[in-house]
């Protein structure tokens, strides 16, 4: 489905009249290509001074050629000014060893030059310490203060950007090189303004061009739209897929997995006969499962069935447990694996008509706040990817005036591609992302709903 005015906007006529009526003027969001070789493809910026600057630094070269320190002499690097240094693709700021108020002066000083030195569709990470682990009241303070920070500058960076806070645990620093090599990319186009808590992990990625070589994954409600966004996605990245979807669509199904060079099985994820015959197809075992099945039935709670309200807890909430629950206590599921559950914006921030799916996707992510530490003592990882305004086949049937402001109400002014949702559950499938469990990972432009 295509964004008309996203196309309008970035034409010549279109950026004069944007421009002179003061409209959103939203970028072409840079997204992954085939053939890329680094995550980064420009300048990196490098500051801060709390020790987790020094981890990333040992990989630094690994996400570019061109890296830079604000100050002279910082970490053996070039000096970056605004006036003679390049246009910045990349910022990372080590802000771990802030604990006191008065050192929150160093955020604007070292974002505040930068912010006029950055090339488009910029990626920006905040690097902190969990303030819940911080034994002094005033570092916790401190610590916490950089969510409002990040979220605040996610909402004024413009030009594509995005901004993340990753809370970097002990023990995890180890974990860094996976998550900025995803959060510094244009995997993560369309992800703003998330908070993720990093911990140990002794779990590593061999080969970056292929992070899920030898892995076997399943995703469910996979023959179209983001389903098949992640099957593709997880089969680029290396992993043998079987791709699950209801009977009525065996044909796309089975398409789909020829081309993949991976298994179809049409399988209604609510029948009764559902987690066993799950189990009998996944008898050599599986490391990664995408629970992505779900249905809408929508109408306002007075005019709601009692067989719309049922159908979609049963699709959407209750099928992933019991199917997750099939797989662990077969042994299907391996130690070290990884599951991720698609939750919903709605989910976090309710919508007008969606009771039925919003209670849905809100259990979908208390499925994996309450698994998570259950299945961490296999090694097993669990998270929920929240996605916002997506153009898939069901949003293009919300009527035009709805549709539109779904589009515009985040902070890069237009809605994801499932190709967003798709790059955000790889990372998640990847090993050293067992270094996050129990949490959500929005996908939606940093949307205004449930900010």
């Amino acid at each position: 489905m295509s964004d008309r005015y996203l196309a309008f906007a970035n034409s010549a006529a279109g950026r004069r009249l944007v421009g002179a009526l003061g409209l959103p003027a939203p970028l072409h969001l840079e997204r992954w290509m085939a053939g890329r070789t680094r995550p980064l493809d420009g300048a990196l910026l490098l500051g801060g001074d709390g020790g987790l600057a020094s981890a990333v630094l040992g990989f630094a070269n690994k996400l570019s050629n061109d890296l830079y320190a604000p100050g002279e002499g910082q970490f053996d690097l070039p000096r970056w000014t605004a006036e003679h240094g390049p246009k910045l693709k990349a910022l990372v700021f080590d802000a771990s060893g802030l604990s006191r108020f008065e050192q929150l002066g160093e955020l604007r000083a070292f974002f505040q030059p930068a912010l006029k030195g950055l090339a488009n569709c910029p990626r920006v990470v905040v690097l902190g310490r969990a303030p819940e682990s911080l034994k002094d009241p005033l570092a916790a303070s401190v610590q916490r203060s950089l969510e409002g920070f990040t979220r605040s500058l996610g909402k004024e960076i413009r030009r594509g950007g995005n901004v993340q806070l990753l809370y970097v645990g002990k023990g995890a620093e180890h974990q860094l090189e996976g998550a900025l090599r995803f959060f510094l990319s244009p995997k993560s186009a369309y992800v703003s303004g998330q908070v993720l808590r990093l911990s140990a992990c002794a779990e590593q990625v061999k080969d970056w061009t292929r992070p899920l070589a030898g892995k076997k994954a399943l995703v469910t409600g996979a023959s179209r739209g983001i389903g098949a966004a992640i099957a593709e996605t997880l089969a680029r990245d290396g992993a043998e897929v079987l791709l699950l979807d209801v009977p009525q669509a065996l044909d796309a199904l089975e398409a789909l997995a020829a081309r993949l060079g991976g298994r179809g099985l049409a399988l209604d994820i609510g029948a009764e006969d559902a987690p066993a015959r799950l189990v009998e197809a996944l008898a050599d075992g599986v490391d990664i499962v995408v629970h992505n099945a779900g249905i809408t039935r929508d109408k306002t709670l007075a005019k709601m069935s009692e067989a719309f309200w049922n159908s979609v807890i049963e699709v959407n909430l209750k099928a992933p447990q019991v199917l997750t629950q099939a797989l662990l206590e077969a042994g299907t599921l391996r130690d070290h694996g990884r599951v991720v559950l698609i939750a919903s914006i709605s989910g976090i921030a309710g919508n007008l008509g969606q009771s039925n799916y919003a209670v849905s996707k809100a259990g979908v992510i208390g499925l994996a706040q309450a698994w998570a530490p259950i299945l961490g003592k296999r090694g097993i990882s669990i998270n929920a990817v929240a996605p916002g305004f997506i153009e898939t086949q069901m949003t293009a049937a919300i009527p035009l005036t709805i549709r539109e402001a779904g589009r515009r109400m985040n902070s890069m002014s237009q809605g994801g591609l499932p190709q967003d949702v798709a790059e955000a559950v790889a990372w998640f499938a990847q090993p050293g992302s067992g270094a996050v469990s129990g949490q959500v990972l929005r996908v939606c432009g940093q949307s205004l709903l449930g900010a």
